[in-house]
């Protein structure tokens, strides 16, 4: 079987809402990365195109892969291909890049994702006359999960509550998020892995200001809740793209490989708790990899709530050192459909900062889910 190499990894800067992305089209934002990561191929080369994007509606509408591509000037005849898998869209589209070269069926593809929540409002495509959510009217899934509520404020709640999770402990894990990005920043670590756009080179998200005083003073986003908005994920705007590469594609197109995709899974949760998939998924995927938790040094885990991150710890006994360790999406933003790809690009570049070997990423995704990658630097 061939490998499956990672040879670039680009993000945008996370631009926060209505901040300096805000008015970029998506489709422009996924060209500016998609240009980078085959300057140094024949982009006819390339066999496909596979982009996560949430909410493909309006500007996202259409196939944004393929728009992405064309927006970008490259050649006419490589297709694309948009994915939803929810939050964890274009760390998925990195799974199908990869398992198209482990097939040997593609030699180049490029994977990635774009989302501007700030043009294109979180949940727009849900909004449809007559039906309040997308389960609304089925009854097989009423027949199953009844008519509680689905709602990932309400699942966050629940991890909270089930692993004993004071709001005091989450608020100290949201600033050291709010601390590692703002050093990362600060000290040069995500030069590399940016590529500006019309002025924009720097993460948006992060807060000089913010302290624990500040979040103790929020209220909470559910009645009776612990958890504010100090605590979950921003939204942002952004997009971030990984060309994959074959054995073949290295030799004839001169390639340095950075990254081997070492595993890939995705495994399945309740869709009511909906955020805890990530545990049973890490489980999994280590165990099909034979490798312990120890292993691993670098993780990135996407900071949707800060109960999600804190209860995958507890889970698995990692070290808090190597997970997130420039700050998640709490500091630094989740635009939906492209974060997945710009945490893999985090995790590249981490590994090589630190020179470590392995890496694993993992996220929460709606309807229970939970992707995990472990790459192996090179």
């Amino acid at each position: 079987m061939s490998e499956a190499y990672i040879v670039a990894a680009v993000r945008t800067p996370v631009g926060r809402r209505n901040g300096g992305l805000a008015g970029a089209h998506p489709a422009d934002l996924g060209a500016h990365v998609i240009n980078q990561v085959v300057s140094g191929v024949d982009p006819a080369a390339v066999d496909d195109v596979i982009f996560g994007c949430v909410d493909t509606v309006g500007p996202q509408a259409g196939d944004v892969a393929r728009t992405c591509w064309l927006a970008a000037g490259l050649p006419e005849e490589v297709p694309g291909v948009t994915v939803d898998r929810q939050c964890g869209s274009s760390q998925q589209a990195l799974h199908f890049a990869a398992q198209a070269v482990l097939s040997g069926t593609a030699d180049l593809v490029v994977a990635g994702g774009v989302q501007n929540m700030s043009m294109v409002p979180m949940s727009s495509a849900m909004a449809f006359p007559g039906f309040d959510t997308p389960f609304s009217g089925s009854k097989g899934w009423a027949a199953r999960y009844g008519t509680q509520e689905i709602s990932q404020f309400a699942g966050a709640e629940r991890i909270a509550a089930d692993w004993a999770l004071s709001r005091e402990e989450m608020e100290a894990f949201a600033l050291s998020s709010h601390e590692r990005a703002l050093r990362a920043i600060d000290t040069g670590r995500f030069e590399r892995e940016i590529a500006p756009y019309e002025g924009v080179a720097v993460d948006e998200g992060p807060r000089r200001d913010t302290s624990k005083e500040k979040m103790a003073s929020l209220r909470t986003l559910l009645p009776g809740g612990s958890l504010t908005a100090a605590l979950s994920s921003q939204i942002s705007d952004g997009a971030a793209a990984l060309l994959v590469a074959s054995e073949r594609a290295v030799r004839e197109h001169g390639l340095t490989p950075r990254a081997r995709v070492h595993h890939l899974s995705v495994r399945g949760a309740s869709p009511v708790v909906m955020l805890d998939a990530p545990i049973p998924a890490t489980a999994h995927a280590l165990a099909r990899a034979g490798m312990s938790i120890t292993d691993l040094d670098a993780v990135e885990i996407n900071e949707a709530f800060a109960s999600v991150v804190l209860a995958w710890l507890k889970a698995t006994g990692a070290d808090p050192a190597v997970v997130n360790p420039n700050g998640g999406a709490i500091a630094l933003g989740h635009p939906l459909g492209a974060t997945g790809a710009v945490l893999a690009v985090k995790l590249i570049h981490e590994l090589e900062r630190v020179g470590g070997r392995y890496g694993l990423q993992t996220m929460c995704e709606g309807g229970g889910q939970a992707n995990v990658t472990i790459i192996e630097r090179l």
